[in-house]
């Protein structure tokens, strides 16, 4: 039996502001000739303005939603009313559903197992090339090729592990086919690089009241034929930053963290293989999907802490932060869709879900992939994929339109652009930043076993409101996430006993677009609570809290 959700929790999947009016309007039981839910199904029939009601039906363990309407929203309001009178607790329990709700169910199911073994399969390949390169005494470690690549890339694992320490490998996708192609755009990217740290040094010198927006525009575009997107982006959107009150400090950061990934990946062989991957990233080189899904797998289950949706030039990002009871890792599931096209909703804040997850390669874990839900019935299938039974056509640079920060406000952006020739994308806060595109993968993570300070650590049981720590502990948690990667944007965090004000957490700063939190106050009542946040260099973001009975409270 699924947990109810709370009626916050039905409204926040809905797509836009029109869909949750028009859902509270459906959600009444004279609207539907027919209802039920087995538990971790819930469907009805809903009257519509044909002669045939609407067939709607959510599959709770996902959760993926069906509606036989025309409606181009997802979840469309017929699914939202459904699911509003079942958190209202006004949908009765059948024992068993109608035809049209387990063929549903069974074509999907059957779906998930063909994915799961796609899986399996592509996992049992990358194994073997492992065991075939060590046998053959390793792969080729030219640098031009870059990092995570060969056939073990990416495997060794672990935050700043040091198993391997130089960047080596055939390229990302691993296999000598693509070995010219990489070392064609290496030797480009090295050339715009090159350029980027002449600029650099000349606005330094000449002083930073002397940047032209024009100059920053022209110096992103080259960075984009040098097949340098992630770079370019930061690049085009310094001119926000020049807009600010506090522009010298800031800008001169952002120049600091650029020359940074300048100068770490010119010198990238030097570095441990985790960080050198987490520089490949950042400059904009993607990781397949497949690759990533191949990888070590962490099962736990997972609290679903908030969501954060974007609009990046013609594409809308979600962010979706979790936090695992058992082994205390972070992660963020990325979804992309084009402007006006459904989003990826199986992610339910508040939730908690037994899956496995795959990290992208990276010094600090933290992009990852749902490569498999297991649900909690034990008649129920095994679902794959982060957005039930449709899969993420989108990837995204480390954090599409991510900003890296290094502690003390230091902040900067840095992501995949929209295949090679993207111009630039949305920030996610007021810095300087560019968007990842489609398929250009990237992000952190790999290996199964992380150090405290990254989250690691025991958990407590599932369900209710999840475990928390002090801010003392999650700065030193911070703290060692900037040390493994110094780009790092944003972290996920849950935090426990501690009393919110208008412009602080529990003495930690909010950004300055979450000042004022009049919800979060109005739950804490003044008495300390527990509360989940996005941290970023400027400030904390507010997300989730939870008030006395465990539920959870959108923030």
């Amino acid at each position: 039996m699924i947990e109810r959700w709370s009626r916050d929790q039905v409204l926040a999947l809905a797509p836009d502001a029109a869909s949750r009016s028009a859902a509270q309007k459906v959600a009444a039981p004279g609207k539907w000739s027919a209802c039920g839910t087995t538990g971790t199904v819930v469907y009805g029939e809903c009257e519509g303005s044909g002669a045939r009601p609407y067939l709607a039906c959510v599959d709770l363990t996902e959760p993926a939603y069906r509606c036989s309407c025309p409606s181009r929203k997802f979840p469309c309001k017929h699914a939202l009313g459904l699911l509003l009178m079942w958190a209202a607790d006004g949908v009765p329990v059948e024992e068993g559903a109608p035809q049209w709700v387990t063929e549903w169910v069974e074509a999907r199911a059957e779906r998930a197992a063909k994915e799961a073994a796609k899986i399996e399969a592509a996992r049992a390949r990358k194994a073997a090339e492992v065991s075939s390169g060590e046998a053959g005494g390793g792969v080729d470690d030219g640098v031009d090729g870059g990092v995570g690549g060969g056939v073990d890339g990416g495997v060794d694992g672990g935050v700043g592990g040091r198993a391997h320490s130089g960047a080596s490998g055939a390229g990302r996708s691993g296999g000598s086919s693509r070995t010219g192609a990489e070392s064609v755009r290496h030797g480009r990217v090295a050339a715009g690089l090159s350029e980027l740290e002449r600029w650099l040094d000349d606005q330094v010198r000449q002083g930073l009241a002397g940047a032209a927006e024009h100059e920053w525009e022209g110096l992103a575009k080259r960075l984009i034929d040098a097949q340098a997107p992630g770079v370019a982006g930061v690049v085009s959107r310094l001119v926000r930053v020049r807009a600010e009150d506090d522009w010298p400090g800031r800008l001169l950061e952002e120049y600091a963290l650029i020359h940074l990934l300048a100068v770490a990946y010119r010198r990238r062989a030097e570095l441990p293989r985790s960080l050198a991957e987490t520089v490949l990233s950042r400059v904009g080189f993607p990781v397949a999907q497949e690759e990533v899904l191949a990888g070590p797998v962490v099962r736990d289950h997972w609290d679903v802490l908030g969501r954060r949706d974007e609009e990046q030039d013609r594409l809308t990002s979600r962010r979706v932060w979790l936090r695992g009871r058992g082994s205390g890792r972070a992660a963020l599931v990325l979804s992309f869709a084009p402007q006006g096209q459904p989003l990826d909703a199986s992610l339910v804040t508040g939730t908690t879900i037994e899956a496995d997850l795959t990290y992208y390669p990276g010094a600090a874990p933290l992009r990852a992939l749902v490569a498999a839900r297991h649900d909690r019935g034990p008649d129920d299938a095994v679902r794959y994929g982060s957005g039930g039974d449709r899969a993420v056509r989108y990837g995204s640079g480390s954090g599409d339109a991510a900003r890296y920060g290094s502690g003390g406000g230091v902040a900067a952006r840095f992501g995949a652009g929209v295949g090679d020739d993207a111009r630039s994308g949305a920030g996610v806060d007021d810095g300087a930043g560019f968007g990842a595109g489609v398929d250009d993968g990237a992000g952190f993570g790999s290996g199964a076993d992380v150090p405290a300070r990254f989250g690691g650590g025991a958990g407590r049981g599932v369900g209710g409101t999840p475990p928390g720590v002090s801010p003392e502990q999650a700065l030193d948690e911070v703290a060692g996430v900037l040390g493994e990667d110094p780009w790092t944007e944003s972290w996920p965090l849950v935090l426990t006993g501690v009393v919110p004000g208008r412009d602080t957490i529990g003495g930690l700063p909010l950004h300055r677009a979450a000042r004022d939190p009049w919800r979060l106050i109005a739950v804490s009542g003044g008495r300390p609570v527990t509360v989940a946040v996005e941290w970023t260099p400027r400030g904390l973001r507010p997300l989730t809290t939870w008030d006395d009975e465990g539920t959870a409270v959108i923030l």
